[in-house]
């Protein structure tokens, strides 16, 4: 019977979905981002990601975000902001009404889409060149200006 119980225990705790949050250096809040962005003379750097399916957006995370030359680039440059539309975590209404609002302002074609504003919210659109055959992602070419 206790075995019975821990495993209907470790069951319901798979079938809860975890609660969203961005990961360490990045935020969430893209109002408190352009703020800070304004304030510290930086870049916005948007990343429109599926963060707990997209298997492009966990490579770019992998092959660009996780480096060292990337994360010593954006503190220097950028404030970084997670606009994320996972299957399996939750969203709290507002972040998924802000990101929602935010995927209608920009030009979006799929995940991952990389937005970089200036501070007057003028910028670039990028979708990260993706080579199945080479299954790596070495550049984040420029192709839309917003």
């Amino acid at each position: 019977m206790k075995q019975l119980s821990l495993l209907a225990l470790a069951l319901f705790a798979i079938a809860i979905p975890t609660q969203a949050a961005a990961p360490p250096g990045w935020t969430d809040d893209y109002a408190k981002a352009v703020e800070q962005a304004k304030t510290e003379n930086k870049k916005l750097l948007l990343d429109f990601t599926g963060s707990d399916w997209c298997g492009y957006c966990k490579l770019l995370n992998k092959e660009v975000f996780s480096t060292a030359k990337f994360k010593d680039w954006a503190k220097q440059n950028a404030v970084l902001v997670e606009v994320d539309f996972p299957r399996m975590k939750h969203l709290s209404k507002k972040l998924q009404a802000q990101n929602d609002d935010l995927k209608g302002k920009y030009p979006f074609n799929g995940y991952p889409t990389i937005v970089i504003l200036d501070g007057d919210g003028k910028g670039w659109v990028a979708r990260p060149a993706i080579n199945p055959a080479a299954d790596r992602m070495p550049i984040l070419p420029i192709s839309t200006v917003c």
